[in-house]
């Protein structure tokens, strides 16, 4: 079992990414903090022992990054209707700019790839590792991510 003391220093390094990759999957302020609790969440339960910060920080984004495809997946979210939703204007707690609003908009597959690679540094190879998916995979996702975006912004020069 972790002590409050380790847990709230690998919070405190990790909180801002882990905001970040929620917030890619869920575009809403309220759902990416609760997906960022949850991920803490369930590193408080996890006994995982990690071998250096950098294993710290693949685990949490690879935790994030399942707790929000399930969070997508779930019955609750799917038989939500539009009346029951509340329309809430929310400040986005980090700045965007234009390219990042493009990448955010990309499908999943080529968003966090895209999102990883230029915006947290990430290798292919890392995030391959991340991902569970083959290197060759991460490299072709990324390819069309970038087509996806190109034709998206010549689309704008219009």
């Amino acid at each position: 079992m972790r002590t409050g003391e380790e847990l709230t220093r690998i919070y405190h390094r990790h909180v801002k990414t882990v905001y970040r990759i929620c917030f890619l999957h869920v575009k809403n302020v309220h759902d990416t903090e609760d997906m960022v609790q949850d991920t803490f969440i369930r590193l408080m339960k996890d006994n995982t022992v990690f071998q250096s910060e950098e294993h710290e920080k693949a685990w949490l984004i690879r935790t994030s990054t399942n707790l929000c495809r399930d969070f997508h997946k779930s019955r609750h979210r799917r038989n939500t209707s539009l009346n029951e939703a509340v329309d809430v204007a929310v400040e986005q707690p980090f700045a965007t700019d234009e390219t990042l609003k493009k990448v955010l908009d990309l499908p999943p597959k080529y968003k966090t790839p895209v999102y990883m690679y230029y915006y947290e540094g990430y290798s292919t190879v890392e995030i391959s590792k991340i991902l569970q998916v083959k290197e060759s995979t991460v490299r072709s996702h990324l390819h069309k991510g970038r087509k996806l975006l190109k034709l998206e912004m010549e689309g704008d020069e219009k």
